[in-house]
């Protein structure tokens, strides 16, 4: 059986769910970033049953919402408990210029990914060029 004493326990743990630690990150950590026309953000989120995360979008701004839980049961007897547990949240505030309609997610190896495509106004267009008298006709007509 393992046991652990520490007098400063309790002040370690409140510092612990405010600033986070390596081992106990105070949120869940993300990657962004843009391949293409595409957007992505993928969030860590190992040892989360797929069922507990809930994605919304509500005005450019989206929400993941998680949750982790203890095992439990008759007999389950918790030796150590380093792992964080319970929801985690995080929210993202997108640009206009990404097509939140078509929004795609998938969880795999303990990673949420989200892609988003670019939208079609958002995406770099040729602007075709008249030379001499031509561009004056074509910009007054």
């Amino acid at each position: 059986m393992l046991m652990r004493t520490d007098p400063f326990r309790e002040i370690d743990r409140l510092a612990e769910q405010f600033f986070g630690t390596a081992a106990r990150p105070a949120m869940m950590h993300l990657d962004a970033y843009r391949d293409g026309d595409y957007f992505y953000a993928a969030f860590d989120l190992p040892g989360v049953d797929p069922d507990t995360i809930d994605c919304t979008v509500e005005r450019n701004v989206l929400t993941v919402r998680a949750e982790r839980r203890r095992p439990s049961g008759d007999g389950v007897e918790l030796v150590a408990a380093e792992r964080p547990m319970g929801t985690f949240t995080r929210q993202l505030f997108l640009g206009d210029t990404l097509d939140t309609d078509k929004l795609e997610a998938g969880y795999e190896h303990g990673v949420l990914t989200l892609r988003i495509p670019v939208a079609e106004r958002a995406k770099p267009r040729r602007v075709t060029i008249t030379a001499n008298g031509d561009a004056r006709r074509q910009i007054n007509a």
